[in-house]
């Protein structure tokens, strides 16, 4: 049966919870700060790149004022494999300043205030919301996307679009396991080349006509 509707995304959340009972962020982080930071640098670079990276780069680097008043060069070699450093070592830059300079130099818990911060859109703010405020957030990436559009949750190409769409489909409980289980589906399984759909939990509610039958 195809995933349409609120009884098909619960039913698709219970075989979820099945595949990925105890999903987790894979970003290694202890305070909000941290995960923002980690989640800025994961922009077009893999998680276990950012891990590598912010495990000497967090013991140099603990508050934003540390961030604030970085070295430029000096910041963008040590972030530099993880891809678009010169832009990814401005925005970390600015981003401390704004913290300390409008938040008090801790990172805010508003949707609202934290795309005002350099470097941050949506994705990341929900993932910072919902992993460390526990405030029920939908993120939405390219994993995301793709699980959605393939399952036949959301026909859309806009995240912001497909952000709402899942808000009206899962619970509000779910919203932030139930995106990151979608996220890690996609990551191991759903892949966009090489789907594993012989092997997948949801290839009996799942409509897209590209899936592989061997």
């Amino acid at each position: 049966m195809p995933t349409k509707g609120r009884n098909g995304a619960q039913r698709l959340l219970s075989l979820l919870d099945k595949e990925f009972p105890v999903p987790a962020v894979a970003l290694h982080f202890e305070t909000p700060l941290e995960l923002l930071v980690a989640t800025i640098l994961s922009a077009q670079c893999t998680d276990a790149r950012v891990n590598q990276v912010t495990k000497t780069l967090f013991r140099r680097y603990r508050a934003p004022e540390d961030y604030a008043r970085a070295d430029r060069v000096t910041l963008e070699q040590e972030i530099k494999s993880t891809g678009f450093y010169k832009a990814k070592a401005k925005n970390l830059i600015a981003c401390g300043s704004a913290l300390v300079e409008r938040f008090g130099g801790k990172v805010p818990a508003t949707m609202e205030e934290l795309i005002t911060l350099p470097g941050v859109g949506r994705k990341t703010a929900n993932v910072v919301l919902g992993n460390c405020f526990g405030i029920p957030s939908v993120v939405v990436d390219t994993h995301v996307k793709r699980v959605s559009g393939r399952l036949g949750l959301v026909y859309a190409e806009d995240p912001e679009k497909i952000e709402v769409a899942l808000q009206h489909l899962l619970p509000k409980d779910r919203w932030t396991r139930g995106s990151h289980q979608l996220l890690l589906h996609g990551r191991h399984i759903c892949m966009a080349r090489a789907p594993k759909c012989p092997e997948c939990r949801l290839n009996p509610m799942c409509p897209w006509e590209g899936k592989r039958l061997t």
